[in-house]
């Protein structure tokens, strides 16, 4: 009888890996963010010559620059 049940009983090989998975997946999405932050506060730091270069103004600047990271 316990010889029939052994088989269905696996053990994951590596118990972390859902932790290792989810670590990975939040330090993924910090970098991106940080990045996404540093972009806005580039893009605010930019004077009209060259907004004016990018084919913005000062007000699409200050919009998208004062958005928090987490906004697309």
């Amino acid at each position: 009888m316990f010889s029939i049940a052994t088989p269905y009983l696996k053990c994951p090989a590596d118990p972390l890996s859902g932790v290792r998975a989810r670590v990975g997946a939040a330090l993924a999405w910090w970098r991106e963010s940080y990045a996404i932050y540093r972009q806005r506060r580039a893009l605010l730091a930019l004077d009209d010559a060259m907004l004016k270069d990018l084919g913005i103004n000062r007000v699409d600047a200050l919009q998208e620059g004062n958005k928090p990271f987490w906004r697309p």
